[in-house]
């Protein structure tokens, strides 16, 4: 295989992983901007989509009933998580939201290691293993529809803010919480409506995801310090930034796998995004403040 089509293929990887970040990113903004934290239990999420999925399927649900219950169940949980700990105190400082969410998180995991065992496991692939020829090599089907879903999640998410009540008191909230409530709009339900779209979406990727990359328990903090990341990377509070800095992210990490040593990927990864950030603190997309 020649080393343009080896390109094609890392290229095509590292978009469609990039992608997966950015849709944590994405939920990690969403929340970000209703609140003003970051929830570290983001990647959980991711886990608890795949995870999920798998288990349904294994007991006899077809696919795409196995995909829409995960997605469903990991939404419960993310609403869950707001009444149960967010909201007992979230008149406290920021960092103690913080605090609860990186408890959320290894209380998810422990939960997920007692249910499912620490092993790996896979879903079937939605259209078959049988790659898609691409000059001398292939590519997964699986990592376009990888790449589809995330795309048509962003859109949807673009849309959900641009036309819908819902999505501009969200907005609103973010911008201005008194002024927000000044004007009858229910704080605590946008900031569960958010923690619930952030869930549904990295559900979503951990769902099309794990029949590409097998998911364990262990997978969640990954998922979310990726996602940090590539939210920083793009400008944190930046919807479409958060959906760049992900793509450049796996970007970054398919070539080095590929062209240098997958020991190295992610530190490089992190090397050019903190040049990044020395260069624009703001973030790629992100506003001087």
């Amino acid at each position: 295989m020649s080393l343009a089509d080896q390109l094609v293929q890392y290229v095509i990887a590292g978009l469609s992983g990039g992608l997966v970040y950015g849709l944590v990113a994405l939920g990690l903004t969403v929340i970000y901007n209703a609140t003003g934290v970051i929830n570290f239990a983001q990647g959980e999420f991711v886990m608890l989509g795949g995870m999920s999925a798998v288990a349904l399927n294994a007991a006899g649900m077809p696919l795409w009933l196995s995909a829409v219950l995960a997605v469903a169940i990991v939404t419960a949980v993310g609403i869950g998580l707001v009444r149960l700990a967010i909201y007992p105190v979230r008149d406290r400082p920021a960092l103690s939201v913080i605090i609860v969410t990186i408890g959320a998180s290894l209380v998810l995991q422990g939960g997920a290691k007692l249910l499912w065992g620490p092993d790996a496991v896979r879903l079937r692939s939605f259209s078959g293993d049988t790659p898609i020829r691409l000059g001398a090599g292939g590519i997964e089907p699986q990592r376009l529809w990888v790449a589809g879903l995330a795309l048509l999640t962003v859109v949807a998410v673009h849309g959900f803010f641009t036309w819908t009540a819902h999505g501009k008191a969200m907005r609103a909230v973010s911008l201005n919480r008194a002024a927000a409530r000044l004007c009858g709009i229910n704080a605590d339900s946008v900031v569960a409506l958010a923690f619930g779209l952030s869930a549904a979406t990295a559900a979503l990727a951990g769902v099309a995801l794990t029949p590409v990359e097998m998911m364990r328990c262990s997978q969640g903090t990954h998922y979310t310090l990726a996602g940090f990341l590539a939210a920083v990377v793009g400008g944190l509070g930046n919807g479409f930034g958060a959906v760049v800095g992900g793509l450049v992210l796996g970007l970054l990490e398919a070539l080095s796998k590929g062209l240098i040593s997958s020991g190295y990927a992610r530190a490089i990864a992190l090397g050019v995004a903190l040049l990044v950030l020395w260069l624009r603190p703001q973030g790629l997309l992100g506003r001087r403040r």
